[in-house]
This record gives C-alpha cells, structure tokens and sequence, in this order.
C-alpha cells in the first residue's frame, strides 16, 4: 500500500483543508493540460517541456516506487511530444527529512537511481531534471550531502548533479551541505536552460546570472508548502506566501525569458506530522504571462511549448531593454557581503549571523 493511500490529515486549525476520501483520491487521479503548438518547432528554436506536478512517495523505498512513477510520466509526456520533462524538489526520496533520514536515503550520482533515470532519458530521447538527494563520498573517508537535481540529457548524458546553493530555513542547513555552483547553463535540443532549487527561485540574482549567460528557460524544482512545522516545534500560524504568483512572472519579464515552476502537491508524512504542499506549477512567458498552471491539489502533467522568436520585445523601443541597459560599474553594492537588516518584528536580528553555518534560528 502506497504511503498517499492511508495519509490522514490532523484535526488541527491551521487552515488545512479537510477532504472526504472520494476528493482525495480524485486529486491523485493525473490531469493532462496543455498549450502546445499543432506544429512542432525547429530544433534550437524553441523547447516543448512539460512539468510533473505530483504527490509522491516518501519513507522507506520512496526512491524505487518515484522511478517507477518517473518511467509512467515519460511515456505519457512522449505521448505530447515532450523534450524536457521537470520533476519537483528532492522528487525521488521526498522532501521532509531529519538529518539521519537525510543521510540513510541520499544516493551517489552514479548510483541506481539517476543510473536508471539516465537510461530511461536515452531510451525516450527525453532531456529529465530530477532532484534528489544526494551523497558525496570524499577522500578522507568522509561524505557530503546536498540537495541536488540531476540534469540529464535526452541522450542519457548527466549535463550536472546541480547542488542546492542558497538553502531554506534551519530543517534544511542541518539536512544538508552547502552547494556551490558556477551556475551553467545546459542545452536540450539545442535549447539553452538554466536551473535552480526551490528557495533559490526567489533570488533574482540568480536568474540574470543565468539570463546573462544565454538561459532562454529557467526551470525551478520545488517543494513549496502551505503551513509547516517551525524549528521550534510550532506550525506556523500563516501559510507561506505563494511566490510563484508574486515572483515569477516578473523573473521571466525582467529577463525576456520563460520560468518553470515545478512544485510538489498533495501531502507527506513525517513523524506523525503533515506537510500540504502547495502545488500551483506553471510556466510562464517572457511577457510575464501565464502560459500554463495546475491547480493547487491535483497531480497534473502540464506540458507547453517554449519558443522565444513568437515574442516581440518587452518594450517598444526595440534596441532597448534590460539586459542591454544594464550598467555593471554601478552595481559593486550588490555583492556586499553586509546587509543591514530593518528591524521589522519585535527582537532585534543579528546581522552577524552566519545563515550557513547551521545556527540560524527564527526570532
């Protein structure tokens, strides 16, 4: 029996919604919605990418039941004609982790599992962004573990085992290591694409390195919830807000480019506590248009066609914009590594704090 099949949701007021089971599993039933072109696009030209927004497995043997889950969505994404195909964050383990689940569950990037998904991207010729987590075995007998995706491309070939660089909240800095990246940008089909981890989505810093380095479509795996459990043990009292909407499209105006959003939906259990997962993946255009998005809930294949040459410019002088207009010598400040924080709340915040190594803790 799948973990989802018996998940029970607390009695709790939180503002979690509480279904009878015929919605429920109604919401695990796949959706496909599309916005596709009846004629495919010429190679380089444009990328037809679909994203898998799902309520996976988690717990002991998560990572086989997710691939098996994973060789299911390829099939039905070929069927669409798809060349990229997106998973959530930390997609084959699950994302709710204490430190030693972190570790017993991480694998190598030569190891079964991104072995297997490399070989099902070169059977269906399909490019596949996979976030796992993943271990590092070092020199001196020690290891390393990170949040990552794997970029696989459509011949099989692992481009990067991207490691999560800008990690969320104190659950994450004691989950897992501190990534660092030169932040590539990788081709599919002869399609130039960026790609970054959940909280790093809402870093625009982020974004226009990769928009500078030729990223025409940026792909954010995530695992963006509602409510969750605080490091004090508390549920915090609103949920987090959803940056997707608020975000997102400015992400992709403010860089003439696309933004995925690929989010987990549904629910996961740990420890008899229950994270309700946001949902809402979409793409979005170089306009700051929605092109595509699933609703809040329900497991959803979205599968759309990114071809930058159907935009015109974002304003109507055409020899200006803002990648063009940039003016780097001004700009020496954003790389300050002090930021003095507004006191907004009640205590005061450490500016001295160290958010990386592993004490920060919420006011």
């Amino acid at each position: 029996m799948s973990n989802q099949d018996h998940l029970y949701i607390h009695n709790v007021n939180d503002g979690t919604p509480h279904y009878n089971d015929v919605v429920l599993n109604s919401f695990r039933k796949l959706q496909v919605v599309t916005r596709i072109y009846d004629e495919p696009v010429s190679r380089g030209a444009g990328l037809r990418v679909a994203i898998y927004q799902a309520q996976a497995d988690w717990g002991e043997g998560a990572a086989g039941k997710n691939i098996q889950r994973l060789e299911l969505a390829v099939q039905k994404a070929k069927a669409y004609g798809t060349q990229l195909l997106l998973f959530p964050e930390l997609y084959l383990q699950g994302y709710t982790h204490d430190p030693e689940s972190a570790k017993e569950t991480s694998e190598t990037c030569d190891g079964p599992s991104i072995t297997r998904c490399r070989e099902v991207a070169c059977d269906n010729n399909i490019g596949l962004v996979v976030p796992y987590g993943e271990r590092v075995d070092k020199a001196d007998g020690k290891s390393a573990f990170y949040d990552s995706i794997a970029v696989i491309g459509e011949n099989g070939d692992l481009f990067d085992s991207y490691r999560k660089t800008h990690l969320y909240g104190q659950q994450e800095r004691d989950n897992w290591d501190v990534g660092d990246s030169d932040f590539p940008v990788h081709r599919f089909f002869d399609f130039p694409v960026g790609v970054i981890n959940c909280y790093e989505c809402e870093f625009p810093e982020l974004v226009r390195i990769l928009a500078l380095k030729g990223a025409k479509l940026i792909v954010g795996p995530t695992a963006a919830d509602t409510y969750y459990r605080l490091p004090s043990g508390d549920r915090s009292r609103v949920p987090y807000p959803d940056t997707a909407k608020i975000m997102f499209p400015g992400h992709a105006y403010a860089n003439n480019l696309f933004f995925a959003y690929a989010n987990r939906c549904g629910y996961e259990e740990r420890d008899g506590d229950v994270w309700h997962y946001r949902g809402n993946s979409a793409v979005y255009g170089p306009h700051g248009d929605e092109i595509v998005r699933a609703q809040n809930e329900q497991d959803t294949l979205l599968v759309t066609d990114c071809v930058p040459c159907f935009y015109g410019m974002t304003h109507p002088a055409p020899d200006y914009f803002y990648l063009k207009d940039r003016r780097p010598e001004l700009y020496q400040q954003l790389v300050s590594k002090e930021a003095k924080f507004l006191k907004t709340r009640d205590n005061n915040i450490n500016e001295k704090t160290d958010l990386n190594a592993g004490d920060f803790r919420y006011p």
